[in-house]
């Protein structure tokens, strides 16, 4: 027995881990404001090594927001997947096949170039009934749109 199709989302759609977001920004804004912090306080450091804190704050905050920027946008003519540090805009005709299978970290597009790319936007970790959802709309829209086929044995 199949999972019933999912409705199709409107267009233009995104799809990214909001929780891990916010938990990522959270934890790197509080991060750079406690280091900044204690910097500023410490009475013994002189002005370089306190820029020097604030430097290695801003560096940890930096990483935990690019860590947070994943995303998978979806629109009329094709989907721009965002991942740490590439976007790649495939039209709807690339994409073969949207995988979500048990124990993968994120999503896996199978694209008509025999390649697959991960896309890193829909991801079970802090999520995974909405991650599975997402998936199956983003399945349900290449089929709709492009020349995928969902004649595999993936969980989503």
């Amino acid at each position: 027995m199949s999972a019933p199709r999912p409705e199709l989302p409107t267009l233009p759609v995104t799809f990214r881990p909001t929780l891990t977001r916010v938990v990522l920004l959270s934890v790197g804004l509080a991060m750079f404001l406690v280091i900044t912090v204690v910097a500023l306080t410490l009475e013994r450091l002189n002005p370089g090594e306190r820029a020097s804190f604030v430097f290695v704050a801003a560096l940890f905050f930096g990483v935990l927001a690019l860590l947070s920027r994943p995303r998978v946008s979806a629109d009329d003519t094709g989907v721009t997947v965002v991942n740490l540090t590439r976007t790649r805009r495939l039209a709807w005709q690339e994409i073969l096949r949207v995988n979500l299978r048990s124990g993968d970290p994120w999503v896996f597009l199978d694209l008509s170039d025999g390649t697959s790319l991960p896309a890193l936007g829909i991801q079970p970790g802090l999520a995974k009934e909405r991650a599975i959802r997402d998936a199956r709309a983003l399945r349900a829209l290449a089929e709709t749109r492009g020349t995928g086929s969902d004649d595999t044995a993936s969980g989503a």
